[in-house]
């Protein structure tokens, strides 16, 4: 494990440890008990994800306001490639906003998307 990699571990740890209120909800009330298996905090690569799931083959990343700027958009932009060519995941965003106002809706979203992921990885047989 490089130098990079051990800061990124440091990092992440941190990052777990103060979670956002919206990571802790979405973390406590909902993924934290699903069956895929969701870790917080993940160092894939060169970047720490919000939330993985190997099983889903699922990142759920959650955005605060400063996503829509567009230098951070185009970074988003480069880290969903990254994670999708390195790692073969799908990148879901997922907004604070949302979390706080729709939280039914939300989850209602992402088990929709866990379900979709599961099925590409692993379709039903006929």
């Amino acid at each position: 494990m490089g130098m990079a990699n051990k800061a990124l571990t440091q990092r992440a740890r941190e990052l777990r440890n103060n979670m956002t209120p919206q990571e802790r909800k979405l973390w406590y009330e909902f993924l934290r008990d699903r069956p895929e298996h969701f870790q917080r905090q993940k160092v894939m690569g060169h970047y720490i994800v919000d939330f993985y799931s190997a099983s889903a083959k699922l990142v759920i990343e959650i955005d605060g306001g400063q996503h829509f700027e567009p230098e951070s958009m185009q970074y988003d932009e480069n880290r969903t490639d990254y994670l999708a060519r390195n790692f073969g995941v799908k990148v879901v965003r997922v907004d604070n906003h949302e979390i706080n106002t729709n939280f039914d809706g939300v989850c209602e979203f992402l088990i929709k998307t866990i379900e979709e992921s599961l099925q590409k990885i692993a379709p039903p047989a006929q």
